[in-house]
């Protein structure tokens, strides 16, 4: 039975769950409120891998001697019913003597999916599922992706002009967007698992594909190449010993070039085939076993189209700049096969858009299957 406070408190809490972006991973985003009414006693959410979920940093929260008994608990996501790197939320929403909990979504993760919810109503508490459900979904897309797929969400990200390019006609692609928009994207990589490149953007630019400003995570830098060509003296090869490196690779390596890496410290990972669909298939389904939640695809338009023909994009961070730079040569973000029929586009839900400085940032996930 929904009551009068039940949303206000569950979009609190719904506001509190990204705070733990990019350091809870491969754990979910939680966040947690623990309400008498219209009085709230404490809120917290899961901050960091292996530390406290949500439901125990809301109760840490209540001020000493504060009487929780009979107070209503609002969570994000089913409260977890079996002992992990912490233990059972339920035992620690129990031992407050709770008259209700409002779950947003129940957990699918196997060694929960619904034995936190039936605990609590055997234990005599009122449970109500589904207050805060779709935007709770939002929020938990990369994980749910991950338990009901075993691969990780994928971002595809790109900065062009007006008119559509991310380079000139020359390769010239430093710099499209702002400085501010950059910095925006070195934000995003501090929170993903890993993100990935081409060969040719290796060969044109030499990027480190770090976040330089920091973030929760230091991702793992994915490089395609079907032959394994990697340069010896690239910034990824010369920094692999610090920051890992990964090479998705066809299953006929230069062999020489292959044991070059490995000794530079690249983790090379040879695929069964080399057409691009299956590479992106493959090295997706490696990703996922390997734990990794949020993969950002940086590029170039080669890689890009692969993703986009292997279907496998779930959203797009796209900067838009006021440039124009023209010519039938100059590169577009999406390489590939491509489309043959418009109605044969993805459809999207309303993007979010926001700018910054004179660039427009776009960020647009796909709709989910019905």
């Amino acid at each position: 039975m929904a009551h009068p406070m039940d949303e206000i408190w569950m979009q609190r809490a719904l506001e509190l769950a990204p705070r733990g972006e990019g350091a809870v991973e491969p754990n979910p985003m939680v966040g947690c409120v623990i309400a008498r009414g219209d009085t709230m006693l404490g809120e917290g959410y899961h901050a960091q891998y292996g530390e406290a979920h949500a439901e125990r940093a809301a109760l840490a929260s209540v001020p000493e001697g504060t009487p929780l008994a009979g107070a209503t608990w609002y969570v994000t996501l089913e409260p977890c019913c079996h002992a992990g790197k912490t233990p059972p939320c339920t035992q620690a929403i129990l031992a407050t003597q709770p008259a209700r909990v409002v779950v947003a979504v129940r957990d699918p993760f196997p060694e929960v999916d619904g034995g936190g919810l039936r605990q609590l109503q055997e234990a005599g508490v009122e449970v109500s599922v589904g207050t805060g459900e779709a935007e709770s979904r939002r929020l938990l897309a990369p994980y749910l992706k991950r338990l009901a797929t075993g691969r990780p969400w994928v971002l595809a990200k790109w900065a062009m002009t007006l008119d559509g390019r991310i380079a000139t006609a020359t390769g010239d692609s430093q710099w499209i967007s702002s400085e501010t928009a950059r910095q925006r994207v070195h934000e995003l990589r501090g929170c993903v698992d890993a993100i990935a490149v081409g060969a040719g953007t290796v060969a044109a630019d030499d990027p480190r594909l770090t976040a330089r400003l920091g973030g929760p995570r230091i991702p793992v830098r994915i490089v395609f190449s079907r032959r394994a060509r990697l340069p010896l003296d690239a910034a990824l090869t010369r920094t692999a010993q610090e920051i890992p490196v990964r090479l998705f690779c066809g299953p006929q390596p230069d062999e020489a070039m292959t044991d070059a890496l490995r000794q530079a410290g690249v983790d090379v990972v040879p695929l069964s085939a080399d057409d691009p669909i299956t590479m992106v298939d493959e090295a997706l389904a490696h990703c996922g076993a390997a734990g990794m939640t949020n993969l950002l695809v940086e590029g170039g338009g080669g890689l890009l189209g692969s993703f986009f023909d292997a279907d496998a994009i779930d959203e797009y961070f796209i900067a838009i700049a006021p440039k124009v730079v023209g010519g039938r040569q100059a590169l577009g973000p999406l390489g590939g096969q491509g489309i043959g029929m418009l109605a044969d586009s993805p459809r999207f839900e309303s993007p979010l858009i926001e700018r910054v400085e004179d660039d427009v940032l776009i960020r647009v996930r796909r709709q989910p299957p019905h």
